[in-house]
């Protein structure tokens, strides 16, 4: 608990964590008394208020009940094996499995497909791919960091091992900076060096996809992934998403050859012993698929113009932000970490809600907060979102392109937090 103390007190005072929510209207929500802009939302096509989606539940519901109880072991609604072959399709990979969320298949997976061998993490890797590997490492693998974004340390390590076999472990678009790392070099890598390139894509499936001449925006297309954004193939790669957060769907699967496909079945505790998603999000999922095919297009380049325009007010205000792709999640971190109760009480009190990055959950010169963009986030609200900043770049102390540089410089930058 002493390592979580700053998140623990956070947790006991503040209006923002662990926050009962009394009541939804789009991307409004009510705490109490109180109507908020929700910006901590991940629900980035706004298919949690899609009319077609939510009025096709009811007929799931009328033929499959509302929960299909069997492990998958033991046997799946055929709407499982009709939105693998649909998902494989849209990725463009061999084959898909589902299961029901990304935090099962990496504790559960990663240590299969790294056996006694090595695995080579990011060094920022998402805490439940930490917590995978350390599963692993329980198994009998040897985990080694990489640091971040520097594919030419992940070579030394790589140059290095005799261990098969071999996984690098990394997020896809990163769930604080919004930015992705270069894929087509990490798979190189996987491929000169005979490993697996798994990816985890929760925060770019769906809303970052292949891109064409007639794309809307540079988000691409389809909202395939990271993989497909950059032009990669699945040769040596596999990747692990999820539809709970731009589909709004209790839902996950990951992409790779039928051959692992068939190991893991008989491998991975989730699909010999956990409980299935529900038939509501298998509905919502597969008519998720219908509109993302219809108008998922014109929701992410809402997502992309909405996003620029926060984006813009920050570069207008001269307000650091370590969001470089464009993809709407902008974190913004505090020049002072303990300023970040009062902060989030200031946004609280406007009426902004935001998702807090409180230490040990990022560095101390990271503590701030993240802002995520939906399609379902209306005009009003992001002015509203964008005349905030300004006040609150008056009232506190942000950080600015100077203040980077100096702690750069070696003038008091913080040290970072131990855990991942």
């Amino acid at each position: 608990m002493a390592s979580v103390a700053d998140l623990d007190r956070l947790k006991r005072s503040h209006p923002m964590l662990d926050a009962v929510i009394d009541e939804v209207d789009g991307r409004r929500i009510r705490i109490g008394d109180n109507w908020l802009a929700d910006f901590a939302s991940c629900n980035y096509l706004g298919l949690d208020w899609d009319r077609e989606v939510i009025e096709a539940v009811p007929g799931f519901l009328d033929v499959w009940g509302t929960h299909p109880s069997w492990s998958r072991l033991l046997g799946s609604p055929v709407l499982y094996e009709q939105l693998e072959e649909r998902l494989t399709e849209l990725l463009g990979c061999e084959d898909t499995l589902l299961l029901p969320t990304i935090t099962h298949i990496h504790m559960s997976v990663i240590p299969v497909l790294a056996g006694n061998g090595a695995i080579f993490m990011d060094g920022r890797a998402h805490k439940t791919i930490f917590d995978g590997c350390s599963i692993a490492q329980g198994h009998g693998a040897t985990v080694q960091r990489f640091r971040h974004d520097d594919p030419e340390h992940l070579e030394e390590l790589l140059r290095a091992c005799t261990l098969t076999p071999r996984v690098i472990a990394t997020d896809g678009v990163n769930s604080m900076t919004g930015n992705a790392p270069d894929v087509r070099e990490l798979a190189r890598l996987a491929r000169e060096y005979d490993a697996l390139l798994y990816v985890d894509e929760a925060h770019g499936f769906g809303v970052i996809g292949e891109r064409r001449p007639d794309e809307p925006c540079d988000y691409g297309v389809r909202g395939n992934g990271l993989i497909r954004h950059q032009g990669e193939t699945y040769e040596n790669v596999v990747i692990v998403a999820g539809m709970s957060k731009a589909y709004s769907s209790l839902l996950a699967f990951i992409g790779l050859p039928s051959r692992l496909k068939d190991v893991l079945k008989v491998a991975a505790p989730p699909y010999l012993f956990s409980g299935p998603s529900p038939v509501a999000s298998l509905a919502t999922a597969w008519v998720g698929l219908d509109v993302n095919e219809k108008r998922g297009d014109r929701y992410r380049a809402e997502i992309h113009r909405k996003t620029h325009r926060v984006l813009d007010r920050l570069g207008e205000l001269g307000i650091y932000t370590p969001n470089r792709s464009g993809f709407p999640i902008v974190e913004i971190p505090l020049a002072n970490h303990e300023d970040i109760d009062v902060v989030g009480r200031y946004l609280y009190d406007r009426g902004i809600y935001v998702t807090m990055a409180a230490y040990p959950l990022v560095p101390k010169n990271e503590v701030g907060f993240r802002l995520q963009v939906t399609a379902a986030n209306h005009d009003e609200e992001i002015e509203l979102l964008c005349e905030v900043l300004g006040e609150l770049d008056e009232r506190f102390d942000l950080q600015h392109a100077d203040h980077r540089q100096l702690m750069r410089a070696g003038a008091g930058w913080p040290e970072p937090a131990t855990g991942p």
